[in-house]
Order: structure tokens, then C-alpha cells, then sequence
């Protein structure tokens, strides 16, 4: 097991390695391999329970002893002694056992101080601070600082190039108020929900399955002595947690009895509690309106101009960023879990007949980490499987589903996001709504453990359909055929006057459910009324089984000739929670190493190029007006070519200099030490390179926009001794 090793290890190489070049990104920040600690975790429990009960049996045969006047003082001894080494062995496995259920390394040091060590790095140089800070700020809610907004922007800049160009997408930007009617219809009014509880006296808010969640891992992190079989039972509470009704979660806050974490008041049952900030538009107030949950209702809402915009044909996709906003009832985790926040989001519009895609092949030899949920259901881990073999084993639904798992794949790994730490998880089919054909997690291990980044959904037709009938205008498309077609057509009549008498407030969801009922399940539910006249359904979003009479539903198959076939398009969903992405990669991306002279630890973020705040730094080695001017001339050149960069003629020592800039994650630094030549330094490696003062700009260009490597320039150009310069 590995634990942000180089942040826990003083041992990194100052000299340059040509290997380091081939390999540039090291696993010194934290990591885990969350089957082994999970195998570890399990044994080492029953271990423990066998020493303790070891250790008392030992313990009883010492008083034993003492006790009988014909024992030798010597086997008295002996058997203390036994004791004594048991006593021993049970700490160290205590020990290991803390170990494995909070991350900690060899020296003790855990996932926790870790964190803490990237936030206030992250803090200290300004990437995020907690917004409106002087006046103590206000949970969930942060600022990005001048490198944090370059990391984001570069972050953006690229989704742009990899998805919305890559694509051929159309981009849009639609306003963060958004009219009642229109999430009424996508359903966040009614469903967009958390389970809340409230401190009967104080009246303090808490999220339900925080306080459940935050319970069963301080008893599997810090109470030892549990049982496995405790442990297991805590581990599918944890695994099941978001399947859990307000009933369920209630009695289990009751069956643990968790109170209130600050005054331990006691806490009233769980109640929904709606995400969404409310507000009004228009100076009446009689608008009703909401800040928007997620940007993908504005390009629903906008399908049928799209569609004409794009020539009416069939598939196309649109993109948009923007911010988001939720009223997180207990925001926590810093940038994961926000009020604000942005997202990037693509609808891709396919035809539900044919989801193949012209660019599969350009991704189907991929392999990563692969959690389907057949394994999740048996047990076992995360795998790595073949997109390819992914898609013809039917794993994952579709082409085109597969084909944007593939891009996310290589999206996150280019910006700098560990493949080792990036796993790819199934939902659950209790996870899914009953509309969705397959959906994806693009999760990313960091000290919070494994937190969801990207969503990768194919939403089936759900999304237009109800907007076409909430606003009555039609959002198809058309296939036009040659000659006319005779066609058999599905026809699903939800009765909705007997299903309202039935099942009142949740008639909507039945009608859905039924509405999307695939074919086959259709006929044989017919065929099941016809010959009893009654039959269960299992309605996803009602989470049970109800009754249909066959007065509720009319199902019939009715042939008829058509010029052109008309329907509603389905469409693939990647979405993308920018922040989380962006905080994920600052724990990839953080190390520490020691000072060249030993006595300090350094902080280091290894961006990519391709998103580091800055691309490089240029510095004359010494005050000195000749070098300074030169330094002004390599600045000039740098903002020609479009690359960031700082230029620093303070008198701060020079290792000083390059330790501030490898904190902010800066790729290059040049150091002017004549007035014919400059050094170029790369950041993990320190080795530097010394090229012509008009090469500068020009060699920092190709390797900071990937047209050439770090090992191309140094193959290329003539070393330089980092013996006076480095830090």
C-alpha cells in the first residue's frame, strides 16, 4: 500500500533523471488501493479479535498460576512473559489496523493531514480562500484567487478544444434564473430533495446520511475493537446510504443514537428539503423563479432552434458552461461540495433507433478502471476492462455512450489526473431512474476517498418529452423516408383519471413509469392484465411495486402507413462539476521535497503545462541592470507567443525564487546569467537546459503547448550544472 509518499519522504532525488522525462508524473501525492485496504482492513480485524481473545486466555492461565503455591517462580515467569509478547503483538496490530482505516503511513501521518497540508498551501497562495472572509464568510461558498481563476480558465479553455471544437458542438449560454415552469417540468420542483433533521432546541440544520455517514466511519476508523461483522454491517449502511426513505434513515439515527454533532440535543426525524434557491422575477413578485441547479434545462428548452440551426439532422450535440447553484444544507469538504459552483455540460441529441458512433473506434482500445455493477453487487473491485469489450459485452449500453466515457477518460488523464486514481463506476439499478438506459461515474480517488466528477448518462427521451408536454410545443425530430412505410406502433394510454383516484399525489410517476415501459414489458403487461386483470409494477422514482388494474392502462399495437417517421431524440449526458475536477488534480498534482540544503520541506504542484497558472518564470540570477534588461526583452518575446509567465528582479536568492514559483505549480523558469545565453529550469526534474536568448520564448512555447517534450529539449540543448542556482 502507498501513501502520499513524497509528502511523507524526504528521499526525492535532486539530481535530474532521464527516466523522470518519460515518466514526469510520480505518485508522491495521496494515494490509495481501496481493494487491498479493504482485504487488509477485514483480515486484520479478525486478527485482532483472535489476539484479544488470545490475550485473555493467556491472562487467565497467569492468575491461574499465581494462584497455585506448587508452581515454579520460573514458569510463572515464562507464562508473564507470553503475556507480555501478546500485549505487544495486539498494539502493533491495533496499529496497522488504525492505519488501514484512515490512510496513514508509515510515520503516522494520515489522509487528514495530508489534506490539510494542500488546502493551506492552496489557501496561503491563493488558489481559493473562503469568500467574504472579513466578515467570518459564509459555508460553501469560496473565491478563486488570480492562480486558482488561471488553473480554472485553462481548465475550461481545454474542455472547450477537447469537446466543443473536437466535436463540432454547438455552445450555448443561458441565464442562471429560471422560471418555476420550467424545472416543474424537469421535476427538480418535486424531487430535487435532501433529507434534512433539525436540533430540537437550537434549530440547526444537519443533512440526514451526513450524520449516518460521519457515525459509521468514526466507528470503523476509530472504534478497534468492532467485530468484522460490525464492520461489514457499517460498510453496507455506507454503500446504501442514498437508497435509504426518511423512515429508514430516521430509525437508524435513532438505532445509533446520534444527536446533535455540536449541543448533542436531540434531533427531529428527517423531512425532503429542497435544493433549490428560490426567488422572483419582475418587481411583483408574481413570477415564481429558482437559480438553477444545473445548466442542462437551457439547452432542453432550446432543442427544436437548435435542431433547426444544425439542419435538422440527427446527432448533434450542445454544450454549455455556466455556474450552478445548490443551498447545500451542510456544505463541508471544501471546493467538493458548494452552494456555487461551475458546470460544463454536453446534450448529445441521438436517434434512440441508432446510438452508434462515427468515432468509436478512436477510443475502443482504451483500458482503465472499469466498476460495472455485477462487481459492486458481488463484492468485488474495480477492474480494468476494454472500452471495446465493454461496449460488445453490453456493460455499457452503447456506442456513443462508450465513446464519451473514452473522451472523459482521456480529458481528465490529459489535465493531469492520476489513471491509477480514476475509476469509471456503473450506477446501481436502484440508482437509476426508471427513463435511464445506462449511466456512469467518472470518480476520482482523493482524501475524501472516491468523490463522483463527471456523470456520463444516457437519459433515454425523458428530458424533451416532458418539456414538449409541459409546454405543448412538440421537441421531435423527423426522419423522412423514400416511400411510404406501413409501421407498427406501440400505443401506451395511461388512464389518468383511475390513477389519480388511486395513487393521488404520486400519479406523475406512475404515468411516467408506464409511458417508458420498453415494448416486450409492455405486451406482457397487457397480455397479464387480460388474463388477471391486475399485475405489480415496480415504479422506479416511487421506489416500490403497485398495483395496475386493467382499467388504468390501455396498451395496443396499431399498424398504419407514415411518410416520415417522427420521434423524440435521446440523449447522452456527460456532465462535468468543474470544481471538483479542479480540486482532485491539486491533490494529484501536490509533493513535497526537501530543501537543498535539508532543513526545509518544499511544497510542489506538478501541473501539466496545459493547466498551470503560469507557464513559466523569468529571473536574472543577480541585480543587474544588463541582466534585468534582458529579462524585459524575454518577457516581451513570451507575451508575443501568448505564454503567462512572471518576471521577478527582486534580490530574493534564486532558490528562493524557484521554490515560491514551484509552490504556485510554474512548469519553467528562466534564469538570465549573461547576456548572450539563458537557463531553462524544468520544475520536477530541476535539470536545466541553457539555449540562446532568442530561443528562449520560442523553445518555452513548443514545450509549454505540448508541440515538443521536456526530453526533446533536453536531447537538443546543452545542459547546464544546477549546482549554484537550484534551491
Amino acid at each position: 500500500m502507498r501513501f502520499f509518499s513524497a509528502f511523507l519522504s524526504s528521499s526525492f532525488s535532486i539530481g535530474y533523471r532521464l527516466s523522470s522525462l518519460r515518466s514526469p508524473r510520480h505518485s508522491y501525492a495521496f494515494s490509495r488501493n481501496s481493494s487491498l485496504m479493504a482485504a487488509s482492513e477485514e483480515s486484520l480485524r479478525q486478527a485482532l479479535a483472535e489476539k484479544q481473545s488470545a490475550l485473555e486466555n493467556q491472562g487467565n492461565v497467569v492468575r491461574a498460576l499465581k494462584k497455585d503455591s506448587n508452581v515454579a517462580k520460573l514458569e510463572i515467569d515464562a507464562a508473564i512473559e507470553a503475556l507480555s509478547s501478546l500485549k505487544l503483538e495486539k498494539t502493533e496490530l491495533e496499529r496497522q489496523l488504525q492505519a488501514a482505516v484512515t490512510g496513514s503511513g508509515a510515520d503516522g501521518m494520515n489522509r487528514e493531514a495530508f489534506r490539510q497540508a494542500v488546502v493551506n498551501t492552496l489557501e496561503r497562495r491563493l488558489f481559493y480562500i473562503p469568500s467574504f472572509k472579513i466578515y467570518r464568510g459564509v459555508a460553501g461558498l469560496y473565491d478563486y484567487g488570480p492562480p486558482g481563476c488561471a488553473v480554472k480558465s485553462n481548465v475550461l479553455a481545454f474542455w472547450r478544444q477537447h469537446f466543443v471544437l473536437e466535436e463540432n458542438m454547438l455552445e450555448v449560454d443561458c441565464p442562471c434564473v429560471t422560471p418555476e415552469l420550467v424545472l416543474k417540468a424537469s421535476g427538480h420542483v418535486d424531487k430535487f430533495t435532501d433529507l434534512m433533521v433539525k436540533d430540537e432546541k437550537t434549530g440547526t440544520c444537519y443533512r440526514a446520511d451526513h450524520l449516518v455517514k460521519d457515525y459509521c466511519n468514526e466507528k470503523l476508523q476509530k472504534d478497534l475493537s468492532i467485530s468484522a461483522d460490525m464492520a461489514a454491517t457499517f460498510k453496507h449502511v455506507l454503500a446504501t446510504l442514498d437508497d435509504l426513505s426518511a423512515e429508514e434513515l430516521g430509525a437508524k439515527i435513532k438505532e445509533y443514537g446520534i444527536t446533535a454533532p455540536d449541543t448533542k440535543n436531540p434531533l427531529s426525524d428527517p423531512f425532503p428539503f429542497n435544493l433549490m434557491f428560490q426567488t422572483s422575477i419582475g418587481p411583483s413578485g408574481l413570477v415564481p423563479g429558482y437559480m438553477r441547479p444545473e445548466t442542462a434545462q437551457g439547452i432542453f428548452v432550446n432543442f427544436k432552434d437548435l435542431y433547426y440551426y444544425n439542419g435538422n439532422k440527427l446527432p448533434f450535440a450542445a454544450a454549455q458552461i455556466g455556474q450552478a447553484f445548490r443551498n447545500e444544507i451542510s456544505p463541508r469538504q471544501g471546493l467538493l461540495r458548494v452552494r456555487e459552483f461551475t458546470l460544463a455540460e454536453i446534450e448529445h441529441f441521438v436517434d434512440p433507433e441508432d446510438k452508434s458512433h462515427p468515432k468509436y473506434s478512436d477510443v475502443a482500445n482504451l483500458e482503465f478502471l472499469m466498476f460495472p455493477r455485477e462487481e459492486q453487487m458481488s463484492g468485488a473491485s474495480a477492474k480494468k476492462i476494454p472500452l471495446g469489450e465493454a461496449v460488445s459485452r453490453g456493460i455499457v449500453n452503447n456506442q456513443t455512450l462508450g465513446y464519451f466515457i473514452g473522451r472523459v477518460y482521456l480529458f481528465l488523464t490529459c489535465l493531469g489526473i492520476d489513471k491509477d486514481r480514476l475509476r469509471f463506476r456503473q450506477h446501481l439499478a436502484n440508482e437509476m431512474a426508471h427513463y435511464a438506459a445506462d449511466c456512469w461515474d467518472a470518480e476520482i480517488e482523493c482524501s475524501y476517498g472516491w468523490i463522483e466528477c463527471v456523470g456520463i448518462a444516457d437519459r433515454s427521451a425523458y428530458d424533451l418529452r416532458a418539456h414538449s408536454e409541459k409546454s405543448g410545443v412538440p421537441l421531435v425530430a423527423h426522419e423522412k423516408f423514400s416511400e411510404p412505410r406501413e409501421v407498427e406502433k406501440l400505443i401506451i394510454t395511461p388512464v389518468k383519471k383511475e390513477l389519480g383516484l388511486a395513487f393521488k399525489g404520486n400519479q406523475k410517476m406512475v404515468v411516467e413509469a408506464l409511458e417508458a415501459m420498453k415494448e416486450e414489458e409492455a405486451m406482457k403487461m397487457k397480455a397479464d392484465l387480460e388474463s388477471k386483470g391486475e399485475v405489480d409494477f415496480y415504479v422506479c422514482t416511487f421506489g416500490k411495486s403497485v398495483s395496475i388494474k386493467k382499467s388504468m392502462v390501455s396498451i395496443s399495437k396499431e399498424k398504419k402507413k407514415e411518410h416520415q417517421r417522427v420521434f423524440t431524440p435521446s440523449v447522452i449526458e456527460p456532465s462535468f462539476g468543474v470544481g471538483r475536477i479542479i480540486y482532485c488534480l491539486y491533490e494529484h498534482s501536490f509533493y513535497t521535497r526537501q530543501s537543498k540544503a535539508g532543513d526545509e520541506q518544499l511544497n510542489v504542484f506538478r501541473f501539466p503545462p496545459l493547466v498551470a497558472p503560469i507557464k513559466c518564470t523569468v529571473f536574472p540570477l543577480v541585480q543587474n541592470q544588463q541582466y534585468e534588461e534582458v529579462a524585459k526583452v524575454i518577457s516581451k518575446s513570451l507575451t508575443v507567443a501568448g505564454i503567462s509567465h512572471k518576471i521577478d528582479i527582486t534580490g530574493t536568492s534564486i532558490g528562493k525564487r524557484y521554490a515560491r514559483t514551484d509552490e504556485l505549480g510554474v512548469p519553467f523558469a528562466v534564469t538570465v546569467d549573461s547576456t548572450s545565453s539563458v537557463t531553462i529550469r524544468e520544475r520536477d526534474s530541476k535539470g536545466q537546459i541553457r539555449v540562446n536568448v532568442e530561443e528562449a520564448a520560442s523553445v518555452i512555447k513548443e514545450v509549454a503547448e505540448g508541440l515538443k517534450t521536456w526530453e526533446d529539449m533536453w536531447t537538443a540543448f546543452p545542459h547546464h550544472s544546477s549546482a549554484t542556482t537550484d534551491d
